[in-house]
């Protein structure tokens, strides 16, 4: 199986990429068999069709990257050295890993609601065998879909999509609930006036936005944000409520509404960035 699927732009690509790497639902039979956990409570931590959500990406001129194995099996939001001496035979590293310690390492030791995986540890090797043929090879490609992106334009903006459960948005009871919460790392990954637009072409979709609360960005948007270099990396996170019931992992009869509506703000966000080096040859 490879280990992500990759929809090229339609026509001159932009500066903009879009990215899904909490999407893929392939759960190897070594894995479910090892697992102690039944294949739906194994989803639970899934971002399940954040990827068809987002299809609408390389129609607009931005290829989409989504991962084809799950969370669950190697999370490729997490740093390649954060590994869970609870899952794996590491030594411990110094300091404290506040992911890592609460079971979320880039080898999971729990899905949502804390519940284990797997009982015992595996090898390093094992471990290993896992990041070199799913975690690189999805990092490899992202890298090298941005760079391209950065030297046809000169600038870059990578959009990295999620989905987040309805129950981590309790602690938004003294203000109204977000249906998208954007991420930016508070200012460090993405330009501010980007973050800006982004707030502004989803509230004209009628959604309602929030910055960086609960969710600020994760490795993923903290490694490929480089604004000074022309880098700029923005998390979204999407309520899942909004296109599917989170119990049964199915489709709501209105997921295609909703995948129109984030069409409409896809369109505006991939004509963010100008060619830099367009202007300047101008």
């Amino acid at each position: 199986m490879e280990p992500f699927t990759l929809s090229a732009a339609t026509g001159t690509p932009g500066a903009v990429v879009f990215s899904s790497p909490h999407s893929g639902d392939f759960y190897p039979a070594t894995f479910l068999r090892d697992s102690q956990l039944d294949p739906h409570t194994l989803r639970s931590s899934e971002d399940a069709f954040v990827d068809e959500l987002f299809a609408a990406a390389p129609t607009h001129g931005a290829p989409l990257i989504a991962a084809r194995y799950p969370r669950a099996y190697v999370d490729l939001n997490r740093a390649a050295t954060e590994l869970d001496p609870a899952v794996v035979t590491v030594a411990p590293r110094p300091g404290v890993n506040p992911r890592v310690a609460a079971g979320l390492g880039v080898i999971p030791r729990v899905v949502a609601e804390g519940r284990v995986i797997r009982s015992g540890r595996m090898t390093l090797r094992a471990a290993q065998a896992r990041l070199d043929s799913v975690y690189h090879p999805y990092h490899t490609a992202l890298y090298r879909l941005l760079e391209a992106a950065r030297i046809r334009h000169g600038t870059s903006l990578l959009i990295d999509c999620h989905s987040m459960p309805r129950e981590a948005l309790r602690s938004q009871t003294n203000r109204e609930r977000p249906d998208v919460v954007l991420g930016d790392r508070f200012g460090t990954s993405c330009a501010t006036w980007i973050t800006d637009a982004a707030v502004d072409a989803f509230s004209r979709a009628g959604f309602k936005v929030a910055r960086n609360t609960p969710f600020a960005g994760g490795y993923i948007t903290q490694s490929y944000g480089r604004p000074v270099q022309g880098r700029h990396a923005l998390q979204i996170e999407i309520d899942r409520s909004l296109y599917m019931n989170e119990k049964t992992i199915v489709k709501r009869p209105d997921f295609g509404e909703l995948a129109d509506r984030l069409g409409n703000v896809i369109a505006e966000l991939v004509t963010l960035l100008p060619s830099a080096n367009r202007v300047a040859a101008e």
